[in-house]
């Protein structure tokens, strides 16, 4: 009916058509002639609603009574059904742009936060405001050998898909630059230099912070960015480093570390300055706020604990990607007070806000064994006899081979390319890692060895056995790491 009516008619030639009685209407399409009795009018004007030159709808105006159309009244709807069919086509557009940018803010921010040893992690990301929801706001959770762990934080200046997309590539960047296990500071050097190169006008701040849960250590630096809250078990608040250098594309490395020896079941609160610039007149206000706020929540849950004998806080679970529900756990609770505290739902926002909390755990004692070795050939010896009876002792021998052959071919190549001194480390932690240390600066490589070569194949044994491996270079030297999964572990 639709294609043999007026509607077939108005979108077929793209023109309004105006019928003005019911006669009318009878005699042009007299198989529809009980339409009209139907629907209770007598006049009509069918408008074709055009956008981008294609026909995206049609727009009836219906009247009860009889009408004759003038030239100036057709002329007015032939215009008001241009501007309804533009109006429709912007949303449209609006809503496949305002889709595709959801999607690329759930692919660029991390879907779910890692489970680590060392740390139980929860994030929020709120946009600017309700049309968009993307930013350039970033936060991520990086696992680092030895069961250490980076926590990232940063803000692209400016608001929407551009600065998403942006953010996207310094997140990829700081994740391969991660890899390298470099410290906080060199890799925002390195971070500057790419931030640099896409031009003028591009800027960023990022906090990079690396935390050890064998010797409970933090570093970190920061690149125009406001200080990490660490809060204390007991519920004291501290700001440190706050002075930060500035932002990445206007800043001129080295930058400045600081170093923290943290107690266990301390929180570490990263954020954006989208979260404390609206809780005050100034970021210090802001920041005194979000001191106060923690500071509360906290000594409540350390009086829970004291009439409940529970811990400060419990284990959290995965952080929720933005848009989805709310996640479970104390850290997921002092993430929404944060928010409700600083950022109050009548209150207008001008900026995005992102927010990642941590709460450190340190290893065990018994999940950590440590010998020094001499520098000598008998090291790769007493090596193998070390992995052999802690790995007994910690009722792993089925990784008994395996390791002691990874820890005689890094304690060789000590003795042959490097210098002492030398330490063999074994962590039980998510996964076993194995860490010969010396005090050489030299980088191992792996290379093609020919069949004639005598030697060059150490390496290649290690990439065979290993799960992962890789270098990280320490004050003293470095080390090279070797990491397997445990049995039963899902990695």
């Amino acid at each position: 009916m639709l294609r043999h009516g007026p509607i077939g008619d108005i979108v077929r030639s793209r023109t309004p058509l105006c019928i003005g009685s019911v006669e009318e209407y009878v005699r042009r399409y007299p198989h529809l002639a009980d339409v009209p009795a139907a629907g209770g009018k007598q006049a009509w004007a069918f408008l074709p609603l055009i956008a981008s030159g294609h026909v995206i709808g049609c727009c009836l105006i219906s009247f009860a009574r009889p009408r004759h159309f003038t030239g100036e009244e057709r002329g007015l709807l032939l215009a008001i059904s241009g501007l309804v069919g533009q109006a429709l086509e912007r949303a449209r557009l609006y809503d496949a742009e305002r889709a595709r940018a959801r999607e690329l803010q759930r692919a660029l921010l991390p879907r779910v936060l890692p489970a680590l040893p060392g740390i139980a992690a929860a994030a929020r990301y709120l946009p600017v405001g309700k049309d968009m929801e993307v930013g350039g706001d970033w936060y991520d959770v990086i696992p680092l050998s030895a069961d250490r762990v980076a926590l990232v934080i940063g803000d692209v200046m400016g608001h929407g898909i551009s600065e998403a997309a942006t953010m996207g590539r310094l997140r990829t960047a700081v994740h391969t630059l991660a890899d390298l296990e470099l410290p906080p500071d060199e890799l925002l050097a390195h971070l500057n230099d790419l931030v640099i190169g896409l031009g003028d006008d591009f800027y960023a701040t990022c906090l990079y912070l690396i935390y050890d849960p064998a010797d409970r250590a933090c570093t970190f630096a920061s690149a125009g960015h406001p200080p990490p809250a660490v809060v204390h078990p007991g519920g004291t608040v501290i700001f440190p480093g706050t002075d930060p250098d500035p932002p990445l594309g206007a800043a001129t490395p080295p930058f400045a570390a600081t170093e923290l020896t943290l107690p266990e079941d301390t929180l570490l609160v990263l954020y954006t300055d989208g979260l404390v610039e609206s809780a005050g007149p100034d970021i210090d206000e802001g920041l005194a706020e979000l001191g106060r706020t923690l500071s509360a929540a906290c000594a409540g849950r350390d009086l829970r604990r004291r009439r409940h004998d529970q811990p400060l806080l419990a284990e959290a679970a995965p952080a929720p990607a933005p848009g989805d529900g709310e996640g479970d756990g104390p850290l997921h609770v002092l993430c929404d007070s944060l928010i409700a505290t600083l950022l109050p739902a009548h209150q207008a926002t001008t900026d995005d806000a992102a927010l990642l909390i941590a709460r450190t755990r340190a290893l065990r004692a018994e999940d950590i064994a440590c010998w020094a070795l001499p520098e000598d050939p008998v090291a790769a010896g007493e090596a193998r006899k070390h992995v052999r009876e802690q790995l007994s002792a910690w009722n792993l021998d089925a990784l008994s081979m395996t390791t002691e052959l990874l820890a005689s071919e890094l304690v060789g190549n000590v003795i042959r390319h490097a210098r002492g001194p030398i330490t063999l480390r074994l962590i039980r932690g998510r996964v076993l890692t194995c860490e010969v240390s010396d005090g050489s600066l030299t980088t191992p490589r792996v290379r093609r060895s020919s069949e004639t070569d005598e030697g060059g194949r150490g390496l290649q044994l290690v990439t065979a056995l290993a799960q992962r491996w890789g270098t990280r270079f320490t004050p003293e030297g470095k080390s090279i790491w070797t990491e397997q999964p445990l049995p039963d572990s899902p990695l």
